[in-house]
């Protein structure tokens, strides 16, 4: 249905980054289909996040991106390719006014795509009218960032290849993410160790086509994925808090062990980042449940066990290189606002 071209139509989200548990690294096929090579499990962080407004308008000339009160033409293209696909499912040619914002650094390893991707499905699901399922909103965000279909959801969530569509939607793809349990099975606490808040100097898509074509460790890396997946979400299930901290901290060292066998190798991670793990695992071996992840960027995220954040915090906050700590719980899915 054409929609009309008359009255502007506007929608607002919410969404939360989450981090992966189980990583996520590695596409398959080509880059417009945006499908995962490997299964991924993660959590949805409460404190942080991405609130976006898009305002499709006849009176618009072209799409317009305005990130954290600025007019951002670097990352536009970007988003008008993400907009062209809810405007051909709205069967309309009305450009866009996106207004986001994070409260937390973009683009530094803190999953703001996930973020911002997953808010902008929702927000244009409901200003276009599309009535989409969760599932489709979620492959619909994957085909745009990869880690956004997981920020669907709140809690704990995956993307299962096993489950993925076959053969894959003509218009949405194969791939998407599933909620496994609520924040409220396992209300872990996270810290997050800001080392840095520049850009990382190569992106995650970048990274990922670079590890796929070039590091020797790519195909042992997506052998064990299916493994790590089956196990992680035992663990959270039965809320093994030692048994989940080695596998993810396993899961973490082998990704960034892929990327750094790249050619040339990618060194996400900064020196303070590196003192961080450290103190995370001298923490652990003292007795306090925690343990550490990072993606694709310098930043350190400590995983703990209920009650111990405060404690978790204040040690990390100590280390010299660490500019601030973010503190979080699990949080609910993408939403409007």
């Amino acid at each position: 249905m054409q929609l009309s071209d008359s009255t502007p139509l506007c929608a607002e989200a919410v969404a939360h980054p989450n981090i992966a548990l189980i990583k996520y690294w590695g596409k398959a096929g080509d880059l417009h289909t945006n499908e995962p090579a490997v299964a991924s499990l993660s959590i949805t962080l409460d404190t942080l996040q991405t609130r976006t407004r898009l305002t499709f308008d006849a009176a618009l000339e072209s799409d317009t991106l305005i990130l954290n009160g600025q007019r951002d033409e670097r990352r536009l293209p970007r988003i008008s390719e993400a907009l062209d696909r809810l405007r051909a499912l709205g069967n309309t040619s009305l450009r866009c006014e996106v207004e986001t914002e994070n409260n937390f650094p973009t683009g530094a390893g803190l999953a703001s795509s996930a973020s911002g991707f997953a808010a902008l499905v929702v927000a244009g699901n409901t200003a276009l009218g599309l009535e989409l399922s969760l599932r489709e909103q979620s492959m619909l965000a994957r085909a745009m960032s990869g880690s956004a279909a997981r920020s669907l959801f709140g809690g704990f969530a995956r993307i299962a290849l096993t489950e993925a569509l076959n053969p894959p939607d003509p218009t949405f793809g194969s791939a998407y993410a599933q909620p496994i349990l609520e924040a409220s099975h396992w209300p872990l606490e996270v810290c997050v160790a800001v080392v840095s808040d520049r850009e990382k100097p190569v992106g995650s898509t970048e990274g990922m086509e670079l590890s796929r074509h070039t590091s020797p460790y790519y195909a042992p890396w997506l052998e064990g994925n299916n493994r790590d997946i089956e196990d992680a979400e035992r663990h959270v299930r039965a809320r093994d808090f030692e048994a989940l901290a080695e596998l993810s901290e396993f899961s973490c060292l082998k990704m960034h062990a892929m990327a750094m066998a790249s050619r040339p190798g990618l060194l996400y991670w900064h020196g303070t980042t590196v003192t961080a793990m450290h103190e995370i695992r001298a923490m652990r071996a003292e007795g306090i449940p925690v343990f550490f992840t990072i993606d694709a960027g310098p930043q350190v995220k400590a995983i703990c066990a209920p009650g111990y954040g405060d404690q978790v915090a204040a040690r990390l906050e100590g280390l010299p290189g660490v500019q601030s700590i973010l503190r979080c719980g699990l949080g609910e899915g993408a939403r409007i606002v």
